[in-house]
């Protein structure tokens, strides 16, 4: 009986510190197919930037970014999963303010594989705002992502599509638009926003908001319906494929056949 008592306290012990070791193992561990956890510079606690993820040649298959504004929001984490679901990247220009009040969503996008925006800090219009306003906006904005993910945002796109000619030309970042506006902003109804995307081409840079319940609900027929189509979905830098800082881009690589 003692033998028998000490193997099941051995068996027991074993099977708590496994169990123990699944709980502490990092979310992000548990995804397939996302891109490692970037390392730190040595002596700092930060990395310059978001590793970029493995993805398919745009260049030589249909790819689309989908680009979300405006977030974090109360639907971004059912987003994610969303997207998971279907294996696809996106890029989150992200307002620096609700950075600052959900940065574990944002650590979430970042440990997912996503790509990281700057959208100012409170989602000021910068073509009317002095030139060390707008640079204020815009690094605050950088310093609260930087601070949540440990990561500096890879690109940035000015709130409403404007921004003087000066401080584009400036950004130490490529400055991304978009060629499909879904309206999901306007329309609030998933349908509407459904049928806005029949309008994606290969390198279409799509623009929606991760704040609205409607775009969240219409995202599983959009990207079922593009997968039968045989897109992939990448980041805009993916999609790009070598943007540059200061310029604004509007659309991505597209397979020759279909230039």
């Amino acid at each position: 009986m003692v033998f028998r008592s000490n193997v099941l306290r051995t068996l027991g012990a074993s099977a708590l510190l496994l169990l123990l070791a699944g709980c502490s193992a990092p979310l992000s561990a548990h995804w397939q197919g996302f891109p490692p956890a970037p390392q730190a510079k040595p002596g700092t606690a930060e990395t310059d930037s978001a590793p970029a993820p493995a993805g398919p040649d745009c260049a030589e298959v249909k790819c689309v970014a989908l680009t979300f504004d405006d977030g974090p929001g109360p639907y971004t984490e059912s987003l994610l999963d969303v997207l998971d679901e279907h294996d696809a990247k996106a890029t989150f220009f992200l307002i620096g303010i609700d950075v600052a009040k959900h940065p574990d969503i944002v650590r979430d996008e970042f440990a997912r594989g996503h790509e990281l925006g700057n959208h100012t800090w409170s989602h000021q219009d910068l073509a009317k705002l002095s030139p060390d306003a707008g640079q204020r906006e815009l690094r605050k904005a950088n310093d609260a992502i930087k601070e949540a993910t440990g990561a500096a945002p890879t690109v940035m796109r000015p709130p409403y599509g404007t921004i003087t000619e000066s401080l584009k030309k400036s950004q130490p970042v490529p400055v991304v638009m978009w060629s499909d506006d879904t309206l999901d902003w306007k329309t609030r109804n998933a349908k509407k926003t459904i049928k806005a995307a029949e309008n994606i081409e290969p390198g279409s840079i799509v623009l929606m908001h991760d704040i609205h319940k409607s775009t969240i609900d219409a995202m599983p027929k959009i990207l079922t319906d593009l997968e039968s189509q045989g897109y992939h979905f990448v980041t805009v830098s993916q999609l790009v494929g070598s943007p540059k800082p200061g310029v604004a881009h509007k659309t991505g690589q597209q397979p020759a056949a279909t230039n």
